[in-house]
């Protein structure tokens, strides 16, 4: 049987949106020049993208 302290640690990340975190290996990572943004999956990305295209477009 395997313990779990014999198992190798999982470097974790938290959604962007969400603040779920989820395994860096699982996570949605588009780059951009000043950042990195993580998404723990697609509904998350979109909300994102969402919001950031209506800041963009405040005057």
């Amino acid at each position: 049987m395997v313990k779990k302290s014999d198992l190798p640690e999982v470097e974790k990340v938290s959604c962007d949106v969400c603040r779920k975190e989820i395994p860096l290996s699982e996570a949605v990572i588009p780059e951009a020049a000043d950042y990195v943004a993580h998404f723990c999956g697609l509904d998350c990305y979109a909300e994102w993208k969402r919001q950031s295209e209506k800041s963009k477009n405040k005057p």
